[in-house]
Formats: structure tokens, C-alpha cells, sequence
């Protein structure tokens, strides 16, 4: 099965991923980066959305 990964690195907390795809993406103030939700349905419709838009391109399906 995929798993999707955030480059926390990378990432620059636009909230993109987290606005258009909620039930896999949440975003941690503290941090102020976004994180993939434990036990999120990377097969989920919005992911491949979520990707396309990061303009980090910090996004990965593996």
C-alpha cells in the first residue's frame, strides 16, 4: 500500500494540502508545517490533488 510523506524540511506551511485535503493533512502550529494524519487513506481522492498543489513540492506518495 502507499504511504504519504511530507518533507518537513521542505515544507512551508502553506496549509495547501491541509485545505484541500483535510482527512490526510493537518497542520501543526507549533511546527508550523503540515503532517500526514495517522492512519490516513493515502489511496484518499484529494492526495494526488494535494501534490499537484504544494508549492513546496514537499509532498511524496510512495
Amino acid at each position: 500500500m502507499a504511504e504519504i510523506r511530507i518533507d518537513q524540511e521542505e515544507c512551508i506551511g502553506c496549509e495547501a494540502c491541509v485545505e484541500i485535503c483535510p482527512d490526510v493533512f493537518a497542520f501543526d502550529d507549533d511546527e508550523t508545517k503540515a503532517y500526514v494524519i495517522d492512519g490516513a487513506d493515502p489511496g484518499a481522492d484529494c492526495v494526488d490533488e494535494a501534490i499537484a498543489s504544494c508549492p513546496a513540492e514537499c509532498i511524496f506518495k510512495e
